[in-house]
């Protein structure tokens, strides 16, 4: 598979990123087996970046996946870690605390030892703040990154979630480049198309990630507002590009989402095999600028954007 360099940095990333929010399951055995075989069939196919957060799976996805590491002690070298941090859950420290965003630095410095003593590594690739904290004081997460960066355990930084304006405001403190942003794109969600963060990501060189890639798909759609009239109309569309293409609906939306220039890396979080293979092989797939402008259309149910 083809790799693309994040951002400025020297990280080249396989074109499809595989999430692991799902991979310890119910955290039996018998699950926590089929997330590191979804691990292990990725790196098979190609995947060489891996994304992560401390509250995935309560920190337990993060203890499988250095369970596949253990079993091939020569991998680490060969992949790319992402993790992230500032989500906080109701309930802790204690029972009176209630769900929030936290950027302070000792919260951040805490987050990154607890990702780095779970996966079992010395330095995560890519350390992403997880949504936006409204209290953040950019300074502060700033100095946060130098003690990381300095201490060799967070090789470069950047952001989830992040408007264009909160991108500003960190990389007007943070002297490093931010490499990356990762937002919700897909075909019900395409609010980066409009609101300026693949513009910024082109204008910035940050690269851009899509997470819940084929939600609306495959699964139903955060927040979903199609109605039956544009569900059909999608599907019937998708159908058409699937058959043309020699793929199935899914990888049509993958080819949909790597055709725009701003270098979109999507993010599969699937334990299914089969749909990862799909992902990968939409790598390949000559995608028409016309093509592209049909699917928006259908999914708009008007012409242009």
């Amino acid at each position: 598979m083809k790799r693309v360099t994040i951002g400025r940095s020297e990280l080249k990333s396989s074109q499809i990123v595989h999430g692991c929010m799902r991979i310890r399951g119910d955290n039996s055995e018998k699950d926590r087996e089929k997330g590191r075989a979804a691990v292990r069939h990725a790196i098979s196919e190609g995947i060489n970046h891996f994304d992560h957060a401390d509250i995935y799976g309560e920190g337990e996805c993060e203890s499988c996946f250095a369970e596949v590491l253990k079993q091939d002690p020569g991998l680490r070298e060969n992949i790319i870690i992402t993790s992230k941090c500032g989500i906080r859950p109701a309930g802790r420290p204690d029972e009176e605390s209630p769900s929030r965003y936290d950027f302070s630095a000792e919260h951040i410095l805490s987050s990154v030892d607890g990702s780095l003593s779970r996966l079992d590594v010395d330095c995560l690739d890519i350390l992403l703040l997880h949504r936006p904290d409204t209290l953040m004081h950019a300074g502060e997460v700033a100095e946060a990154f130098s003690t990381l960066k300095d201490a060799g355990k967070v090789r470069t930084f950047g952001v989830s979630n992040f408007s264009t304006s909160q991108v500003s405001l960190l990389q007007s403190v943070w002297t490093d480049p931010l490499a990356m942003n990762q937002v919700e794109i897909n075909v019900h969600n395409i609010n980066a198309l409009s609101d300026g963060v693949l513009d910024q990501c082109q204008e910035l060189e940050i690269t851009p990630q899509a997470w819940c890639p084929v939600g609306g798909i495959a699964y139903p759609a955060w927040g979903n507002t199609f109605s039956v009239d544009d569900d059909t109309r999608i599907k019937t569309e998708l159908e058409r590009q699937a058959e043309f293409y020699d793929t199935d609906p899914c990888g049509v939306i993958f080819a949909w989402i790597l055709k725009h220039p701003s270098g979109i890396l999507p993010i599969i979080g699937t334990m299914n095999t089969e749909r990862i293979s799909s992902a990968i092989k939409a790598c390949d797939i000559s995608y028409s600028r016309e093509d592209w402008y049909r699917l928006l259309e259908a999914r708009n149910g008007h012409p242009g954007a």
